[in-house]
């Protein structure tokens, strides 16, 4: 599949040549010719290629997410990852470097540079439910709070994009919690003025609240937690039900909190990372908030309070929300309990 922006330059096989200027607009084509790449700005401060010979590094975070389940096709794919990474720069003709480190859980991610030495990322993913259409919730994003993407491809279970690279790219998470608010907020603002094409074929919030619900049931049914079974079934059924009465939908990130934020070049801050979905606006403050530790431990009305006024959201439907993600969630991240229990009251 591949994310086509501009109809400028088809030569029959699905292969278009994307122009500089972004639409907005996206459809999808199958082609199983090469990527065609949207021209970049060069960069004098590219990454330096490995030197002949050097290893291929796979990140630790990458080897443990992959390994952890024991899954046979897992161990497959980071098997042949070598091999898919050095099929991609030729195909796409990159110069690729060694990976970040300690990378994520189920991405290759590497600076790499065009044959013209246009600075860029190459991302190789293992491809997960959630973040199967990150690809096109970022061509759709068009760069409005989020990197570009300049070119993807799904083959099988593989996932492999080339970005936009976010320069010095240090994390949101670094700077103090009240700065972090206001950033995550402005990002926000802007991805929920993209208007979703038409023939979009994002899922909806409901598909993945349900999914979460009946795994959450299932992990409470097996063994006993932290929460009253009243309070489990009543934040089950608000997760269920909350996508059902939104007002709004929008494309949502789902997955925005400060360590998902890089500094830009062009843009003092940039969301990566999406797993879009289409949905209730609301929802997409909690994974910063359950990112606020401290705070969020210690007065979750409060940072309710500060985020929802800033974000100009319903105070009350964030604090229903969040309460139920931490019940939903309380299973593997028993902390949360406690923070279900505040907000209950």
């Amino acid at each position: 599949m591949r994310q086509v922006l501009n109809d400028d330059e088809d030569d029959g096989s699905g292969v278009v040549a994307q122009a500089l200027r972004p639409t907005g607009r996206a459809r999808w084509e199958s082609s199983d010719g090469p990527i065609t790449v949207k021209r970049m700005r060069a960069s004098a401060s590219s990454a330096e290629p490995p030197s002949a010979g050097s290893p291929f590094r796979v990140p630790a975070n990458l080897r443990v997410g992959l390994t952890r389940n024991n899954s046979a096709d897992q161990q497959l794919w980071l098997a042949a990852l070598p091999d898919r990474v050095a099929d991609l720069a030729r195909r796409w003709g990159l110069i690729v470097s060694q990976p970040f480190e300690p990378g994520g859980n189920c991405a290759w991610v590497a600076p790499a540079r065009t044959a013209a030495g246009q600075d860029a990322v190459l991302k190789v993913g293992w491809t997960h439910t959630e973040a199967r259409a990150e690809p096109e919730g970022l061509a759709v994003f068009g760069g409005e709070g989020a990197v570009e993407v300049y070119g993807y491809e799904h083959d099988g279970p593989t996932t492999a994009l080339l970005l936009e690279r976010c320069r010095p790219g240090l994390e949101l998470r670094t700077r103090p919690e009240p700065e972090q608010h206001h950033v995550i907020i402005d990002l926000l603002h802007r991805l929920w003025q993209v208007q979703l094409p038409a023939d979009h074929r994002f899922r909806a919030l409901t598909v993945m609240c349900d999914a979460w619900a009946d795994e959450s049931a299932a992990a409470h049914a097996r063994g006993p937690g932290n929460l009253d079974p009243g309070l489990v079934r009543e934040g089950l059924a608000a997760f269920r039900t909350l996508p059902w009465t939104a007002e709004r939908s929008v494309l949502l990130c789902t997955d925005l909190h400060a360590g998902n934020v890089l500094s830009g070049e062009r843009r003092p801050w940039l969301m990566i990372d999406p797993k879009p979905y289409v949905g209730d606006p609301h929802y997409d403050v909690l994974q910063h908030l359950l990112n606020c530790t401290d705070t969020l431990h210690r007065d979750p009305h409060g940072l309710v309070r500060r985020v929802s006024e800033l974000a100009g959201l319903d105070a009350d439907r964030v604090r229903q929300w969040l309460f139920a993600r931490c019940v939903q969630d309380s299973p593997g991240w028993p902390e949360l309990a406690h923070v279900a229990r505040q907000l209950a009251r």
